[in-house]
């Protein structure tokens, strides 16, 4: 199985974070987790590595980024795309590609819509309009890791994120990247084994 083989949700709304979810998220970021409305997608290891977060923070602070990456081993990975210069390319080929532009567009489109979607379950207000999407959508490319934690939430929405996700090595192949304690409903910590 190759990243882009990996399995999907059916729906970008995967169900809500248990505290076994939650306890993985915080080892995966080295923080708590904050927003988390649903589990967006899991990684063939069976832990989170894309979460779908409220777009305010409860003191009402915007928060563009609806689904958010957390696997540190995905991430990884994703740097180093970033930094052998993939964005680069692909903002090249966004600026000559109308039908790349266009797709490129819609996926914008398509989480804002999204976004508002969450921000009316929640019972906010959305977002001011104009306020960014994600990675630079829809004129630049600017942040694979948001690009792919789309796609891994939406897949077939974005297509810089699926073009990533192609390129990504199978970085759950060591297996999970966090051990979560049976015990972490009652909040104990697990351990880091990336």
């Amino acid at each position: 199985m190759t990243s882009a083989d990996q399995p999907v949700p059916g729906h970008t709304d995967g169900g809500p974070a248990s505290a076994e979810d939650l306890a993985a998220i915080e080892l995966q970021l080295g923080r708590t987790p904050r927003g988390v409305r649903a589990i967006a997608h899991r990684c063939p290891c069976g832990l989170p590595d894309v979460v779908k977060t409220a777009p305010r923070l409860e003191d009402g602070t915007p928060f563009p980024t609806l689904y958010y990456l957390t696997c540190p081993r995905a991430a990884s990975a994703i740097g180093r795309l970033e930094n052998d210069g993939r964005m680069r390319l692909m903002q090249e080929r966004l600026a000559e590609d109308p039908e790349l532009r266009a797709a490129y567009t819609e996926a914008h489109e398509s989480y804002l819509a999204e976004r508002a979607e969450q921000a009316r379950r929640d019972g906010v207000e959305p977002l001011p309009e104009g306020m960014q999407s994600t990675g630079g959508m829809p004129t630049r490319v600017k942040c694979l890791h948001a690009l792919v934690g789309h796609e891994l939430a939406a897949p077939g929405t974005n297509p810089f994120g699926a073009e990533a996700l192609r390129e990504l090595p199978d970085w759950w192949d060591k297996g999970p990247c966090v051990c979560v304690d049976e015990n972490a409903s009652e909040g104990d910590e697990g351990t880091d084994r990336s």
